[in-house]
C-alpha cells in the first residue's frame, strides 16, 4: 500500500499552489530569497537558470523559510548562475522516496538513486521522507535480543530488538570498523546504513573492506558525503530512515546503522543559521535540537518488525558532554563508549564496557546472564581503580582478595572483550562465553571453606 498522502493542500493563504511561481530577488551566503512564492516550509522547487551555451537548465531546491514576505528556498547543489528576476516554479508540497526490495546490495545517495554504477531498479511503492513515529503506545516491549555480532556488546551491553543506541568515540579509535563488523556480522534480516558527512575516498573503503560483498547483500546504503549541501546531507538521515521503515512494515528485523548524527546535526546547522535562525549552544540552531528526537524515535519495535538503530556521534576533543553527545544520551536507550586509551594500545575494538551501558539488558536477559556480566564489571572496575598502584608495582599481592583474582584474571577478560575484524562469534557462543568466565572468576572469589580434621 502506498504510504502517500494523495490528496495534497491546494492552497496556502488563498494562494493556488498548481502552476505557482515565483522569482529570486536576492541571494545571501546559502540562501536565495524568492518574491511572490507562498509554498509550505519542506516544498521542492525548480529555479530556473541558463547555462554557458544559452540552454536554459534548472537546480533544484527545498523551502527553508520566510523572511518578512519572502520565502527563502536553499538550493540542492549550488547557486552559481541563478541571477535577480531567475523564475521559480514549485515541484510538489511533500518529499518522497521510491522504496523496494530491489534497493538491497545497492549504494544511493539521498535523493534514493542507486550510485554504483548498475541499472536503477524497479520501485513501485512512495514512502513519505518525514513520517510520524508510530504511537508509543501502540509499540510493543521490546523482550528478545539482537545479535550484532560484535563479542563485547553482545556478552557485556546486550541490545534488543528495537533498542536505539549510541556510539560515542572521537575521531580515529575504530567507529567505522565496529560499524562494518556489525553489518556483516549481525542477525537482523536486511541492514540500512547511512554515512552523512564521510569523506568521498571512505566510502568505497567501508563498502569493500568494512562491509565486504556478504554484508552488502543485504544492505542498503545510504551516502552523502561532506562536499555534498546541507540539505542533502540531512536528507540522507531521513531517507535510510525511511527505507529502514519500508523494511520494517515488510516485517523485517532492521539494523539500521547512521555514521554520523553529528554531522547530521552539524548539516541542520548550516540550514538554521541560513535561515535566520538565532545561534544558542555553540552555534546550534533551536531547530537543531528539535529535529534529534524526530528523527531517533522513528526507530524502535512495531507490530511487524523492528528497527534496531545505533547512531555514532563524534564527540569533539573527546568531550563527552558537548551538546550533541549530551542531547543524544538522553534520547537513546544506551551508550557505547569508545575509548582512545584502549585504542592506542590495541584494544580492539575499543569499547570502555565501564563507560558504556544498555538500558534494555536487564530487560532481556536472564538473572545467571546479569550476574555473570556484572561479575566482569566488577573486575574491569577493581582493575581502572587500582591501575597506578599496579603500574607502578607498589601493590602487594594477598593484600585485596578482589584485585588479585582481578589481576590474575586479565588477560582471559580482555581476550573475551578483543575481537579481530574478521572473526565471527555465534550470539549462543558468546553468552557461554561469558558465563563460563564469570564462574571461574566467582570461584577464585570466593574463599574457600577451612579443611575440617
Amino acid at each position: 500500500m502506498n504510504r502517500m498522502d494523495t490528496q495534497l493542500p491546494t492552497h496556502v493563504d488563498g494562494a493556488i499552489l498548481a502552476g505557482l511561481t515565483g522569482s529570486v530577488v536576492q541571494t545571501l551566503g546559502l540562501t536565495a530569497t524568492v518574491a511572490d512564492f507562498p509554498a509550505p516550509i519542506g516544498s521542492l522547487v525548480s529555479i530556473e537558470r541558463p547555462s554557458s551555451e544559452g540552454i536554459e537548465s534548472k537546480v533544484e531546491a527545498q523551502v527553508v523559510g520566510f523572511r518578512d514576505k519572502q520565502t527563502l528556498v536553499m538550493p540542492l547543489s549550488n547557486l552559481d548562475g541563478i541571477r535577480r528576476g531567475s523564475q521559480v516554479k514549485l515541484v510538489r508540497t511533500t518529499r518522497s522516496l521510491r522504496v523496494g526490495d530491489g534497493l538491497l546490495g545497492r549504494i544511493v545517495d539521498a535523493r534514493g538513486r542507486c550510485i554504483d554504477g548498475r541499472p536503477q531498479p524497479m520501485l513501485h511503492e512512495r514512502f513519505p521522507l518525514e513520517r510520524e513515529p508510530i504511537n508509543p503506545t501502540q509499540r510493543p516491549r521490546i523482550d528478545s535480543a539482537l545479535s550484532t555480532g560484535v563479542r563485547v556488546i553482545d556478552g557485556m551491553l546486550t541490545c534488543g530488538r528495537g533498542q536505539r543506541l549510541g556510539i560515542f568515540a572521537g575521531s580515529g579509535v575504530g567507529k567505522s570498523v565496529l560499524l562494518g563488523m556489525m553489518g556483516r556480522y549481525t542477525d537482523a534480516d536486511v541492514t540500512v546504513i547511512a554515512l552523512i558527512g564521510e569523506r568521498g575516498r571512505e566510502v568505497n573503503e567501508f563498502v569493500q573492506r568494512e562491509l565486504g560483498s556478504k554484508g552488502l547483500a543485504r544492505s542498503v546504503v545510504v551516502v552523502a558525503t561532506s562536499n555534498e549541501p546541507a540539505l542533502l546531507r540531512v536528507q540522507a538521515a531521513y531517507a535510510a530512515t525511511t527505507i529502514a521503515e519500508y523494511f520494517q512494515d515488510a516485517g523485517k528485523n532492521v539494523l539500521l546503522v547512521m555514521d554520523s548524527v553529528t554531522r547530521f546535526a552539524l548539516a541542520q546547522r548550516e540550514i538554521g543559521l541560513s535561515a535566520g535562525e538565532p545561534p544558542t549552544t555553540r552555534g546550534f540552531p533551536p531547530s537543531t535540537f528539535a529535529l534529534l528526537p524526530k528523527l531517533v524515535e522513528r526507530a524502535g519495535r512495531a507490530a511487524k518488525g523492528s528497527i534496531t538503530a545505533f547512531y555514532s556521534v563524534l564527540v569533539e576533543g573527546d568531550d563527552e558532554n558537548e551538546p550533541i553527545a549530551d542531547t543524544m544520551r538522553g534520547l537513546l536507550d544506551g551508550h557505547v563508549w569508545l575509548s582512545r586509551r584502549l585504542a592506542e594500545r590495541g584494544h580492539f575494538p575499543a569499547i570502555d564496557v565501564l563507560k558504556s551501558i544498555s538500558r534494555l539488558m536487564n530487560d532481556i536477559s536472564s538473572n545467571a546472564e546479569k550476574q555473570a556480566a556484572q561479575v566482569i564489571r566488577q573486575l574491569l572496575a577493581v582493575l581502572q581503580e587500582n591501575e597506578d598502584l599496579l603500574t607502578i608495582g607498589a601493590y602487594r599481592q594477598g593484600t585485596n582478595r578482589e584485585l588479585d583474582v582481578a589481576v590474575a584474571m586479565k588477560d582471559e577478560i580482555h581476550a573475551l572483550l578483543r575481537q579481530q575484524v574478521d572473526e565471527h562469534t555465534s550470539f549462543s557462543d558468546v553468552r557461554t562465553a561469558v558465563m563460563q568466565l564469570a564462574k571461574k572468576c566467582a570461584q577464585l572469589l570466593t574463599p574457600a571453606a577451612p579443611s575440617v580434621k
